[in-house]
């Protein structure tokens, strides 16, 4: 059921199903930390390959806007898989956790989205980054912004997902929805699409490593996929300010539960 759920938000707010899988295996099962966040890893996959069909099929996803992210969410995570078994993660976390209950905070701020009065940013006409994405209303036009900021943000969370397994979903849809001015559906649909892969780079590391055990492993990708799927499909009829009710109330949640494994001694 944990594993479903996991999915199920995953799908549904962009972050993947590590938010959910990493603090049930450690808290609740017991599971050491690396074996976590080697499973969580692999539920990212599913869930990102679950969702993503869903989402590009509608056209909610930005394909070439996430192809071009994922240049710096892949090298990050590499860097993060590469150096996580020499660091403590003890401080990070807590440092993550109060960044998290910020953006929570941004997120929930209502955000007129069917405007776009900014400049254009050179950069991503240049490289066709602008689309469109489907509304009541038909096809809504929308422009991307600060695409180097983006991309930034972007290595950061390639390095947060390779050292904790969450698939640093969270800053994937902030970057798009605050840094990046895409609206919501379109952030969160890209994220999931984007977090697939740069799970399966960090993962190759951990596999290498041994810390992904089938044992482990395969009963949270079983729940995982449905809950995926459910997710997606619920995600195209949404209302926008309800994702983003569920979208903050998950991100506070995780990082509530992120400063209190820090300080039990769960990291």
């Amino acid at each position: 059921m944990g594993s479903f759920i996991a999915g199920f938000l995953g799908a549904l707010t962009g972050l993947g199903g590590g938010v959910v899988i990493v603090p049930l295996l450690t808290s609740v099962f017991g599971v050491d930390i690396r074996y976590a966040i080697g499973a969580s890893l692999v539920s990212v996959i599913a869930t990102s390959c679950a969702a993503a069909s869903t989402y590009i099929k509608k056209g909610y996803t930005n394909l070439r806007l996430g192809m071009f992210l994922e240049v710096a969410t892949i090298a990050g995570a590499l860097i993060g898989a590469l150096v996580a078994s020499f660091i403590s993660i003890k401080a990070l976390t807590v440092i993550l956790a109060l960044v998290l209950l910020y953006s929570a905070y941004l997120s929930g701020q209502p955000r007129i989205e069917d405007t776009d009065d900014k400049s254009p940013d050179p950069l991503a006409s240049d490289l066709r980054l602008n689309s469109t994405y489907p509304t009541p209303e038909g096809l809504m036009a929308y422009q991307v912004h600060s695409v180097p900021v983006g991309f930034c943000i972007m290595l950061i969370a390639g390095v947060l997902s390779g050292l904790l397994g969450i698939g640093s979903g969270a800053f994937k849809v902030l970057a798009m929805d605050q840094a990046m001015g895409l609206p919501f559906k379109v952030s969160t649909s890209t994220s999931n699409f984007m977090i697939g892969v740069t799970a399966a780079a960090s993962a190759g590391v951990y596999l290498a490593w041994g810390y992904i055990e089938p044992g482990v492993t395969m009963p949270v990708m079983l729940g995982v996929l449905p809950g995926a799927l459910l997710g997606a499909r619920v995600l195209v009829g949404a209302k926008t300010q309800t994702l983003r009710i569920i979208f903050c109330f998950v991100l506070a949640a995780m990082a509530l539960k992120m400063i209190y494994n820090s300080l039990a001694g769960g990291f």
